[in-house]
């Protein structure tokens, strides 16, 4: 009966052992997981730098039109977005545009895009790049 307590005992010791690495093995899939969805959101804003505001020549990152980019582990992307003026033309077609080109990301499983208005948009949401663009600066 003691050598099977034993047993038992040196059985609970390997299993700890074994247990040990995976903390780091959690750590660093939290590290990859991170870095990939870092660089998948780089990857979308990529994406929304290509596409353009029909009546400013800007892309909407650049002109700050992106309020939020929500990545979920899944691979569905959430933005909200705003739009220059809520009487906008392309309000009811705009977003669709937007979510084709983000689905397009490799990464993406489906992209949602809402459409918020507040805040409202300002020009002082532009980078400077688009501001520099406009010859606002």
């Amino acid at each position: 009966m003691d050598e099977f307590i034993d047993e038992k005992q040196e059985g609970t010791k390997d299993d700890v052992r074994k247990h040990e690495g995976t903390k780091d093995d959690v750590r660093n899939d939290a590290q990859e997981k991170s870095a990939s969805q870092d660089e998948l959101e780089q990857n979308i804003i990529g994406a929304l730098r290509e596409v353009y505001d029909p009546e400013i020549p800007v892309n909407i990152y650049d002109l700050g039109l992106i309020y939020a980019i929500d990545i979920e582990p899944s691979g569905d992307v959430h933005i909200q977005m705003t739009l220059t003026a809520p009487g906008c033309p392309v309000a009811q077609t705009f977003p669709a545009t937007v979510e084709d080109k983000v689905n397009t990301v490799s990464g993406v499983t489906e992209a949602h895009v809402e459409l918020v208005w507040e805040p409202p948009w300002s020009q002082e949401n532009m980078s400077e790049a688009a501001r520099l663009q406009l010859g606002m600066l």
